[in-house]
């Protein structure tokens, strides 16, 4: 079987290629930018014909969540014009896919956490861009797998936790938003869960959320990366109100992850476990 991965550069693409060399039974095509531009709707069809995938994972998208606001239309074809595309082909040829989306489809005002058929309100043109991409995958591709997922970080790439670490070896003290809630994502434990969903003797559609457990605010967050990484930087706790951003983000986004648990058997980890080894990997790089 031969696996196409958009955005194979990013975090979530760069963890399915650290463990493409132990899955060795497929053919792995790892595509970014440069190999496959999803922007450029005119070729996307052919190109991806060209490689002629049984199975698309799409974990390329526009991530930028303060830029969207501006920058509406780049956002927009990379997170819904380009999966239309994406599901149309997989539909059309009998393929299969598997397509990355966001709690940020939310708009926070929950007090459990969300399953699947939970309301979607976007607060923000990204998370609304993210939802169209939903929608529009749901429609055109029915065989189509859809992880929504929630703050994710690695050893790959940009992130909350390399962010923090970075500026807690500078400061003495850092404010962090305590009044926004859910729970991180390691990129390499959602990679491990869709080699699962990949591997699994049956192949089950539709729509499924996946975060690590725990229930925790970005200053908890913070504070977890601080006592790990050994700094003894100051963390102050601070509302959203005090953090004004160009796009709002949902207060309270803690995803319910049952449902792929157990259609798919996966082993969710307790958030500190993964954080604890991400964190690991970084000091080795030192």
């Amino acid at each position: 079987m031969k696996i196409l991965v958009t955005g194979g550069n990013g975090q979530l693409g760069s963890e399915l290629r650290f463990l493409s060399s132990i899955q060795n039974q497929y053919e792995w095509i790892f595509t970014d930018l440069k190999e496959l531009d999803l922007s450029n709707l005119e070729n996307l069809k052919s190109n991806i014909s060209k490689i002629l995938p049984s199975l698309i994972i799409n974990c390329a998208a526009y991530t930028a969540v303060d830029k969207a606001e501006s920058e509406n239309e780049l956002a927009n074809i990379l997170n819904f014009k380009a999966v239309d595309l994406i599901s149309k082909w997989s539909s059309n040829n009998g393929k299969k896919l598997i397509h990355i989306s966001t709690d940020y489809v939310f708009d926070g005002s929950f007090e459990t956490p969300l399953k699947e058929n939970a309301v979607t309100s976007p607060i923000n043109f990204y998370g609304l861009t993210k939802l169209e991409g939903e929608k529009i995958c749901l429609k055109n591709d029915l065989n189509s797998i859809i992880i929504r997922t929630s703050w994710v970080y690695s050893s790959f790439g940009n992130n909350f936790v390399k962010i923090m670490r970075n500026l807690m070896k500078e400061r003495d003290s850092l404010s962090v938003v305590n009044d926004q809630v859910g729970s991180p994502t390691y990129a390499a434990d959602l990679a491990e869960a869709i080699l699962t969903i990949v591997n699994h003797k049956k192949w089950i559609p539709g729509l499924y959320h996946y975060s690590n457990e725990g229930e925790i605010s970005w200053f908890d967050f913070a504070n977890d990366i601080k006592y790990l990484s050994n700094f003894k930087t100051q963390i102050n706790g601070i509302s959203t109100k005090e953090y004004p951003t160009a796009a709002k983000r949902p207060k309270y986004s803690l995803l319910d992850k049952t449902k792929i648990k157990e259609t798919y058997n996966i082993k969710v980890p307790y958030y500190k476990d993964s954080l604890k080894k991400c964190i690991k990997i970084l000091q080795n790089e030192v």
